[in-house]
């Protein structure tokens, strides 16, 4: 019997099915890279919000700590927005007829709160408590990046799993002393892994990297 197929054509097989694996390869590597980059991550995009706040202004010009507007993050799941009010215990003194500030004064007046536009947002999945970390010695600009510099909040972390368990498995690479957590100009010192190994047993910081530590 004659032969069907030419004898190239195992060669030509051989060729389409490497081809194809390392094609499904590179989609696969490309699709990780996307799910990465900041075009999905949104990291440095500032929000749009209904009031250009600066963090910028109010924290390095003014000198206002982070708890006197985030009230609960030392004692709750959530850092909390401040209340209109909160705002005004400066602003009906400074830029008191400011049109910048009429948004301010007007939920003021009537009760309804600024509707913000939240910039560190987690899936819904996603467990996280503010206090946790902030009483085992992680500072706010670990996760929230410089905001002193910030004359519009941006995310500065990508807020992806993997993000969240390089900390969870070195925290000796990230933890600091606590009364150095809202500090924003602190500067992890050249011996960071010693001292952060010896905060680690300090604070009894474990390495919690089971799934249900996150996904509740």
């Amino acid at each position: 019997m004659s032969q069907i197929f030419h004898r190239s054509a195992n060669t030509i097989a051989r060729v389409s099915i490497f081809g194809a694996v390392f094609f499904i390869a590179g989609l696969l590597a490309l699709f990780a890279e996307v799910n990465r980059s900041p075009w999905m991550t949104q990291v440095h995009t500032a929000r749009d919000q209904p009031i250009q706040f600066s963090h910028e202004r109010h924290v390095a010009g003014n000198g206002i700590d982070c708890r006197y507007c985030h009230t609960s993050v030392e004692e709750s799941g959530f850092a909390g927005i401040p209340p209109t009010k909160t705002c005004m215990n400066c602003h009906s003194q400074i830029f008191a007829n400011s049109p910048f500030l009429e948004p301010v004064r007007e939920s003021f007046r009537t009760g309804r709160s600024i509707e913000w536009t939240r910039v560190h947002d987690l899936p819904d999945y996603v467990y996280f408590n503010h206090s946790i970390h902030v009483n085992k010695g992680i500072g706010c600009t670990t996760c929230h990046g410089q905001v002193d510099r910030m004359p519009l909040m941006w995310q500065e972390q990508s807020l992806q799993m993997e993000w969240c368990l390089d900390c969870h498995r070195n925290p000796e690479r990230y933890v600091r002393p606590r009364d150095k957590v809202f500090s924003l100009d602190y500067v992890p010192p050249a011996n960071q892994l010693e001292l952060g190994k010896r905060l680690v047993a300090e604070y009894h910081i474990q390495k919690l990297t089971s799934c249900s530590t996150c996904h509740r």
